[in-house]
């Protein structure tokens, strides 16, 4: 086979193995998200996801998939050691005042595919915007935002601020430029405080 052909079987392999384990070939089974959200009195800055993937879901926390890269992406923006453990993980977004949920409190879904959510129920955000000072409400992608402005602007009041998204699947931002765009966003230089 000529390398030209080579490289694009295997490319076409890798992308077939990534679109299924991400869930893109799995059937849509219905799911409740499992585990609570992070967040105390001191929260400022709430950044939502859309609904946990399979590995999160097997993880029983937040952003699961190793080559998901919130951890590392919000370890340079703070410019702190990337968590590894669930717990290092909480205290890690305590300690800088960061909130983490979920849109969806359930939904049927394939595997981790956003794509795939259908027959969604949100997630009830008040619990945390009437317990925390949060002042940035934030989307880890596209996806995240569509469904707040969906099913929670309204019932929240406020704005949501677009994120790249952390994961794999949006190869075309490296970590690096991930960091550099989530920094200005989530502590923008305008004076505004956080």
């Amino acid at each position: 086979m000529p390398l030209s052909e080579r490289t694009q079987f295997l490319s076409a392999a890798a992308a077939a193995g990534q679109r299924e384990e991400e869930g893109a070939v799995a059937e849509r089974t219905h799911q409740v998200h499992r585990f609570e959200p992070v967040y105390d009195e001191h929260s400022k800055i709430l950044i939502l996801g859309t609904f946990p993937s399979v590995k999160s879901r097997e993880n029983g926390f937040f952003y699961g998939h190793p080559r998901n890269r919130f951890w590392e992406v919000l370890a340079l923006v703070t410019d702190s050691r990337t968590p590894r453990a669930i717990e290092e993980k909480k205290e890690f977004l305590l300690s800088h005042s960061i909130a983490v949920w979920d849109v969806i409190a359930s939904c049927d879904i394939a595997g981790s595919s956003d794509a795939s959510i259908t027959n969604v129920v949100p997630a009830d955000l008040r619990r945390i915007l009437s317990a925390s000072p949060v002042e940035r409400i934030c989307a880890n992608g596209a996806t995240a935002k569509r469904l707040y402005d969906r099913y929670q602007r309204k019932q929240c009041g406020r704005e949501i601020i677009l994120l790249p998204s952390t994961s794999p699947a949006n190869a075309s931002w490296t970590t690096e430029r991930l960091a550099e765009r989530w920094g200005q966003l989530l502590y923008p230089s305008d004076g505004a405080s956080v």
